[in-house]
């Protein structure tokens, strides 16, 4: 069984991809709209779901967990006072990937990331 296990590695070490994670999800958090690579936005997207459910309810021990995987002030405070709130009666499937096309200097695929918003309907 393969529980748990990252979706993939990216061809970075460890620390490397623990580093761009947190900054891509610090940055889609604090913008709501970013544009990356598709295998880095589909990592992404399971990071910031888990997120998003931890900002659901507010209290310091969830604050402490998201500062710890975010390690943005400011990014932890719009997680626990925008977007927790935001998403509190949806069950999960906050994010959307759209693909875009490929980069014109490497042809990798390119795709933005975004959150839903709140006129969207649930399925």
């Amino acid at each position: 069984m393969r529980h748990g296990k990252i979706k993939t590695r990216l061809n970075r070490t460890s620390s490397h991809r623990a580093a761009l994670l947190r900054n891509m999800a610090s940055s889609l958090i604090e913008y709501e709209r970013i544009e990356t690579t598709l295998p880095k936005a589909k990592v992404l997207r399971s990071y910031v779901e888990r997120l998003i459910t931890l900002g659901k309810s507010d209290n310091v021990a969830r604050r402490r967990l998201a500062f710890a995987r975010l390690r943005s002030k400011k990014a932890t405070t719009k997680l626990f006072k925008d977007l927790g709130p935001r998403f509190i009666d949806r069950p999960g499937g906050y994010v959307r990937i759209i693909k875009t096309g490929y980069r014109a200097g490497d042809a990798s695929p390119l795709g933005i990331i975004e959150f839903i918003s709140k006129d969207d309907k649930q399925p």
